[in-house]
């Protein structure tokens, strides 16, 4: 916290109902450990030649997916699920986070998937080949 992050999103429409917490979790991990296999080591070397020339001044280089569920069976309904979800993301080769310290999941979910669906494109008529 504090040092600034970046993280990215994109939004999927599931046609159907999400019938349990379980599949509601597995399918976030899933799409994060899909956005997660675009960094590819090519990737992940230039991003961190981008901050190596910074390192002394505190610049650091971490790459973490963010699970929104925590192991407090008292506080999250996730708790019996979590730590299959850690091992599915250390399969592939990343750190996972979890809460309390999954502020980039807890905060991008909180922001972007309380709102109702909003399409790019409307129903709009195509006049002049743009839209």
């Amino acid at each position: 916290m504090g040092k600034g992050a970046w993280a990215c999103y994109r939004q999927v429409i599931v046609h159907r109902a999400l019938h349990s917490i379980k599949e509601k979790l597995s399918m976030e991990t899933a799409l994060s450990e899909e956005i997660a296999t675009y960094f590819d080591e090519a990737k992940r070397q230039d991003m961190e030649n981008i901050v190596l020339p910074h390192l002394y001044q505190g610049a650091s280089f971490d790459m973490y997916i963010h699970i929104d569920a925590g192991d407090d069976e008292t506080k999250n309904r996730t708790a019996k699920f979590v730590q299959e979800m850690v091992r599915r993301v250390e399969s592939v080769g990343m750190v996972p986070v979890i809460k309390p310290d999954c502020y980039v999941a807890s905060a991008y979910a909180n922001r972007f998937s309380k709102k109702p669906y909003l399409p790019l494109y409307e129903d709009r008529e195509v006049i002049d080949g743009s839209l």
